[in-house]
This record gives C-alpha cells, structure tokens and sequence, in this order.
C-alpha cells in the first residue's frame, strides 16, 4: 500500500508542502501544521496520527526533524 500522506522536502525556508490521498493540503513549517491540514481534510483524530509511520506518511527529501528556520 502506499502513502496516503506526502511531505515533500523542505524549501529554501524549511518550508514543506504536504499532499494527503493524492491531493495538496497545505504548505507546512511544522507537524502541528500538517495535523491540522489532515483535521480540515476530514481526518478523524487527525492529532493522533503517527508522522513516523512508514504505511501512512512518505517523506521526501528530509525527514521529519527538517522544518522551517523558524518557529
């Protein structure tokens, strides 16, 4: 099965943009940010989605630790 949640690497300001069953949900700089992209999506305890989780989140580029420059 693959991904159904995208992160594609970081920008040049850490920035990442986040697909979420094949469609663009936002631009994160945090993962407080992709867990509300996956609320507004219509994701059920979206806060308790695992980032790490290879069956559901594909990383691109960087991993999890690379966010934006800022907080």
């Amino acid at each position: 099965m693959a991904a159904k949640l995208i992160i594609h690497p970081p920008d040049e300001l850490g920035w990442r943009r986040v697909r979420y069953d094949g469609v663009a949900i936002g631009v994160a700089h945090r993962p407080a940010d992709v867990r509300a992209f996956l609320a507004a999506a219509g994701m059920d305890n979206a806060e308790d989605v695992d980032l790490t989780d290879p069956d559901f989140v594909e990383w691109r580029g960087a991993g999890p630790e690379a966010w934006a420059l800022f907080p």
